[in-house]
Parts: structure tokens; C-alpha cells; sequence
């Protein structure tokens, strides 16, 4: 229920995801989520789950599987679990092993959410924005959120982390790609001073259809303004575990939930439970919407492309398709 994987990681290896949230609970709704829209946009914490079924369920997958890192991830925004701090402190004490969030760094600017952050010995918070107007165009915050505070936030927590802090910038064509935009979000990466800065494109089917990722030569440009980036740009590669699932079916849409698969990889699952049919099934049913992205085929849960949403200020966004589907 809590945890997923491991899944490969092009950063992490091989990740045993915790997701502590309901799906798409997050202060920010970014036009490329692979998630999809965000459909709960709220900066309040809350324990939505027991801490100690989580952490119980944690305890148990990590006697059967191996992997690198146990990453808090979430179905959205990880911080906004209130208990966060606690599992992270339970986890490393008891499991011994490297512990990463991947999070938006929206919530940095609250100390107690920077504390709680302080024992993980990865942090990978995102910037895609070097200034307001930008940041509301491509990461669509809370109403509450400013571009300087979540700034202001990330670089503190620079000051206070002593572990590894990897900034990760997504760039989306025709919105933080020009030379002037790179040149502010270099700025602000210089302020923040990561230990590493990764570039990355989107790959899987974006939260908006019109999103595309930026040409080659936008990319290395990229790299070159923000000095010591690495570009990531390729598809991931490995297995899934497959372990705690009883069925083909139950895996792809547990895992496609999380974690959008695409064609080949689905496939690669139905061989792994020696199932055939599986997949022409969950097609024919509408329980897998396939979707072009990208000159990549992916099978999508279909509650990836259904339901409508109020206004982005209200907490949603429009009641646009959430993609291109395949006719």
C-alpha cells in the first residue's frame, strides 16, 4: 500500500519507493507531471497515513528485496507528510541503509520541514524557474507559494544539510529554455550551491499534451550556462520488483500508477508472471489507455487521462484531456 519496487532509477540505481500521500496531493501542479494533474493542490501537513503501518510495511518489503535506496517520493509532494521526519530517523536507525527524497522544495522555507529532512543522505529538490513568472507558468504553485521564499528555503537548507543535496531542473521547450531563462535559474543555482545539478527532459506522458521536451541543441546549451550540470536525458532501463504482486494485471497497474511504463516494459511484465493475453485484456477492458509520447508507445492506467478539474486557482486545473491518446 506504501510501498513500491524497487524501480530503476537513472540517479538512485535501484529504488524501494515509499509514497506517504494520497495520489496527486502536491503544493505544486507542474505542466509535465508524469503523475498527471494534481487534484489536491495544498501546502497544509498532515499525517495522512499511520506512521507506524508505514513503517512496518517498510520493515517488511526491505527482509525481501534488495535495493540502493529507500526513497520518499510520493504520489505527489513527500513533505507534506507530517511524519516524514519520524520515518526517515526510524528507517535509518533500523534498516541502516542510504536514504533519498525526492521532493519539489516548495515547503525548504518552513524549519520544521528542513529539520525533518536533516538525517537523509540524498535530497533532490527541483528548480525549473529562475524567477516568478517563470515558476508559475511551469511548476503552477500553491497561491501561497513565492518564488523567493521557496528560493530563500532551498538555499537555507544548503546551510543546515550535510548531506547531499542533487538539484534537479526539468526544462520544457518554449517555457525555461531560452538564454535568459538558464541564465536566472543559473543564478539561483549558484545561490543554492548543490552538490549536484541534473538536467533532465520529460520522457513519459506529461501532466499537459503540449508539453515537448527542448531540441539537442537547447540541452547542451543548457549544460553549458549551468556549469557542472549533468544532462539526463535517456530512458531508464532494469526490472521491476515484481514480488509482492499476485498477478500481471495488479503489477502494471500498481506500478503504472506510480510510474508510467511504457509498451515494452509492460509487456516484459506479463512474460515475467508467465500470463499471456494480459495486456490485449486490460486494452480491450479501457484499464490501459495507450499514449504516444515522444516516439515512445506507453500503456497508461486509465484513471491517468479520465476526470475534470476546477480552476488552478481553486486547487485544479482545466478540464482539458490530460493527454493524446492513441485512436
Amino acid at each position: 500500500m506504501y510501498t513500491y519496487g524497487p524501480v530503476p532509477s537513472r540517479r538512485l540505481g535501484l529504488s524501494l519507493g515509499v509514497s506517504t500521500i494520497p495520489p496527486k496531493t502536491c503544493s505544486y501542479t507542474c505542466v509535465y507531471c508524469q503523475l498527471g494533474r494534481t487534484t489536491h493542490l495544498q501546502t497544509k501537513r498532515e499525517g495522512f497515513f499511520s506512521k507506524t503501518d508505514i513503517f512496518e510495511e517498510i520493515i517488511e518489503r526491505s527482509q525481501s528485496i534488495k535495493y540502493d535506496y529507500l526513497t520518499f517520493v510520493g504520489d505527489g509532494e513527500p513533505t507534506l507528510y507530517q511524519d516524514l521526519g519520524w520515518l526517515i530517523r526510524k528507517c535509518k536507525r533500523t534498516l541502516r541503509c542510504p536514504i533519498a527524497v525526492i521532493t519539489n522544495g516548495s515547503l525548504l522555507f518552513q524549519s520544521d520541514v528542513r529539520r525533518e529532512l536533516l538525517e537523509a543522505d540524498v535530497v533532490m529538490p527541483t528548480l525549473d524557474a529562475g524567477n516568478e513568472t517563470t515558476f508559475r507558468k511551469v511548476n503552477r504553485p500553491h497561491r501561497s507559494i513565492e518564488f523567493s521564499e521557496m528560493l530563500l528555503g532551498q538555499i537555507d537548507f544548503r546551510l543546515e544539510f550535510s548531506g547531499q543535496i542533487w538539484l534537479e531542473v526539468m526544462l520544457v521547450k518554449g517555457k525555461n529554455d531560452t538564454d535568459n531563462e538558464l541564465l536566472s535559474i543559473a543564478e539561483a543555482v549558484n545561490d543554492i550551491q548543490p552538490d549536484r545539478v541534473y538536467i533532465t527532459t520529460p520522457i513519459r506522458p506529461p501532466a499537459e499534451p503540449w508539453v515537448e521536451p527542448p531540441d539537442i541543441t537547447t540541452i547542451l546549451r543548457a549544460q553549458e550556462i549551468i556549469g557542472g550540470a549533468v544532462t539526463v536525458t535517456e530512458l531508464e532501463s532494469g526490472n521491476f520488483g515484481l514480488s509482492e504482486f499476485a498477478s500481471a494485471k495488479k503489477a502494471i497497474i500498481e506500478i503504472g500508477s506510480r510510474h508510467p511504463l511504457r509498451i515494452e516494459q509492460v509487456t516484459e511484465i506479463e512474460r515475467s508472471f508467465s500470463e499471456t493475453g494480459v495486456v490485449h485484456r486490460m486494452l480491450e477492458e479501457k484499464e490501459l489507455i495507450q499514449v504516444e509520447y515522444c516516439s515512445q508507445e506507453y500503456l497508461l492506467p486509465s484513471h491517468f487521462v479520465r476526470g475534470t478539474h476546477n480552476d488552478i486557482d481553486k486547487g485544479g486545473v482545466s478540464n482539458e484531456p490530460h493527454h493524446r491518446k492513441r485512436k
